[in-house]
């Protein structure tokens, strides 16, 4: 097989610079935030929206899996998918980000409905995103670097989206409502974009040995699958990790650091607090193969990365919670950030070594399939962390209460000692527990390379 050029790796790394360093990023970090505190949804109904639309996918992202592997254009099999996907992916995403004023009832049916369909259009995009790696190339060590470019792609894309929030909301003006809209619409348009450049720019050189009736077999054949099983543990592990952060950093800057903090001009909030650890993932995103060639194995370097995570997590924890320690409270996310960056691109070159033992067992291609499993531990992690901290919040003993207009809004009384503790709590010490099962799964993991 030829050289692949580096403007295809390039494209290919586009892809995730729109789904996982815009749409996901976004809809991690700051939708959490912005249902509660901005949007005027409860705590109680903010978790129960994430909880229910991304379980939804545990369903549509295997069907969705299926359906890409059987798919046939002239386009291919999976690029079709990102080039028509691409403008339904922003403008979803846009009208997520609005505020209508339609009323408690009235926000909750429009939150509800756009959320949903922002998953399933999600899926219709990543899912053949994931599986097109797998009929790029058949050279291990190709993926590897495609895998590199895409996690390097995704994370300096959320290192912008992120460290842009604070200062793009001051340049808009207005109220909370009116930034997060604009905000919405641009990083919209961006992403319509580079999905549309990512399916333009790649290319499918390796034709899929098709199972061209669709049949449930394939399904039962996951759980006869041991690697499959193991990778799908490990990645919402992955996702559990990554997902308590994002969510909960909002309410670590508003009820434990009660606010931005600013360092000769530079305007530190939540967005721009994790944005530290984005630029730290590209780099560490970039130099995983380095790792993987030192230590012998993915399964190794994996287990050596959920190390990094677990010691800087438990750390985090005894940092006061004071802005006078922001620098060191930084310093962690960084460290912590290292083991993320490193596992980040082996997740998806395990995720193909998985597709081909599939297809060497089982006779037929489940690729679309094996990777739709990826996203679906995505937003299955996602969702479940960030329900997590709506309710342990709301356990902890914050609470919403209903103002002059009947939005619901955060009552600043009920933000107690305990509560703060809470938020730190679900910041580093859960994430941490986390990373142990992770580097014990990938003990385990039974594919060797």
């Amino acid at each position: 097989m030829s050289k692949i050029p580096l403007k295809e790796k390039i494209g290919y790394a586009l892809g995730d610079a729109a789904a996982g360093g815009i749409t996901w990023k976004v809809m991690s970090i700051a939708f959490p935030f912005f249902f509660t505190n901005v949007f005027g949804l409860s705590l109680a109904d903010a978790g129960i929206l994430m909880l229910i639309a991304r379980l939804f996918d545990v369903v549509t992202d295997p069907l969705m899996g299926s359906l890409a592997d059987r798919t046939q254009s002239r386009w291919g099999t999976y690029r079709p998918w990102l080039l028509f996907g691409a403008i339904p992916l922003g403008l979803v995403f846009a009208l997520l980000l609005y505020t209508p004023d339609l009323g408690l009832t009235g926000k909750r049916i429009y939150a509800y409905s756009l959320y949903l369909t922002m998953m399933a259009v999600y899926t219709a995009v990543n899912v053949p995103y994931g599986s097109l790696l797998g009929v790029m190339t058949d050279d291990d060590n190709e993926k590897n670097k495609f895998s590199s470019y895409r996690m390097v792609g995704a994370y300096a894309m959320g290192f912008i989206t992120l460290l842009s929030f604070p200062y793009l909301k001051n340049w808009i003006g207005g109220s909370e409502a009116h930034q997060y809209a604009v905000i919405g619409a641009s990083l919209g348009l961006l992403a319509t974009v580079m999905t549309f450049l990512c399916g333009y720019l790649t290319k499918e050189r390796l034709k899929p040995v098709r199972a061209e009736k669709f049949s449930f077999r394939q399904f039962a054949d996951l759980f006869k699958n041991k690697p499959w099983i193991y990778l799908t543990l490990i990645g919402i592990c992955t996702n559990f990790f990554n997902g308590f952060r994002y969510a909960v950093a909002a309410y670590l800057f508003e009820y434990c650091i009660h606010g931005e903090v600013s360092f000769s001009g530079l305007i530190i909030n939540y967005t721009v607090f994790m944005t530290f650890g984005e630029v730290t993932c590209m780099i560490f995103g970039g130099l995983s193969p380095v790792f993987t060639k030192w230590l012998g194995s993915k399964r190794k370097t994996f287990i050596f990365a959920s190390l990094i995570c677990v010691f800087f997590s438990v750390t985090f924890f005894f940092i006061p919670m004071q802005k006078e320690y922001m620098w060191l409270m930084i310093a962690h996310v960084v460290l912590s950030s290292i083991g993320v960056g490193i596992y980040s691109p082996l997740l998806w070159s395990m995720y193909a070594d998985v597709a081909d033992y599939a297809t060497q067992k089982f006779g037929v291609s489940s690729t679309g399939l094996i990777f739709s499993s990826g996203t679906m531990a995505q937003k299955l992690g996602t969702a479940i962390s960030g329900s997590i901290v709506a309710f342990f919040l709301g356990w902890a003993g914050l609470r919403s209460v209903t103002d002059a207009f009947g939005n619901e809004v955060i009552d600043l009384a009920s933000v107690t000692p305990t509560v703060q503790t809470m938020v730190w709590a679900l910041f580093s010490l859960i994430p941490a527990v986390i990373a142990v099962i992770m580097g014990v799964l990938a003990y385990f993991f039974p594919i060797k390379k």
